[in-house]
């Protein structure tokens, strides 16, 4: 018995590196990306992928540099008509990070850990990224325009400063 279940364990594992995605159990969860990135970023957005980056504004601070636990919002593209989010989950290089999404490519409905995204633009602003591709264990070919990072950190807000005028207090009774 023993020996069998290594073998099935050695089977299972031989088919994850070989980029096999097994089909989803019935009684597991169907994450979307931005279910997920809302849960696992605590940034809360609701909405299309698509429409993060606008709603972001104003209420979080966004950018182009990567942060542990930022949103890198993908810009609606090619058969990706609703965008994408995935969360930070490493930063490697000024260029590489790793991100934890839900629902990409070959993995729809799951969950995928610590998934390397390359930044490809001319710039270095994170404006066009290279995704990992797991069944062909490289960067996919496409390359997917972005609108940046959400910070989950809110937006800075203007304080007016108010000042007061001050006069000593004389000491002693009138």
């Amino acid at each position: 018995m023993k020996r069998l279940t290594a073998a099935a364990v050695a089977a299972t594992l031989g088919f994850s590196a070989l980029g096999y995605a097994p089909v989803a159990k019935a009684d597991e969860p169907y994450w979307q990306c931005v279910t997920f990135a809302r849960m696992f970023s605590g940034i809360n957005i609701f909405g299309d992928a698509l429409t993060w980056w606008r709603q972001a504004q104003g209420k979080f601070r966004t950018g182009g540099r990567p942060e542990t636990g930022a949103v890198l919002a993908f810009q609606p593209s090619g058969r990706m008509t609703r965008g994408h989010v995935a969360v930070v989950s490493d930063i490697l290089t000024d260029r590489v990070i790793r991100v934890t999404h839900a629902n990409w490519g070959g993995s729809r409905g799951r969950v995928e850990e610590n998934v390397t995204v390359v930044d490809v633009s001319s710039s270095g602003d994170w404006s066009a990224v290279k995704v990992w591709y797991n069944p062909i264990h490289d960067l996919g070919t496409s390359v997917y325009p972005t609108y940046g990072f959400i910070y989950k950190a809110p937006a800075a807000r203007t304080v007016e400063t108010v000042l007061m005028a001050s006069a000593d207090v004389p000491s002693g009774q009138p």
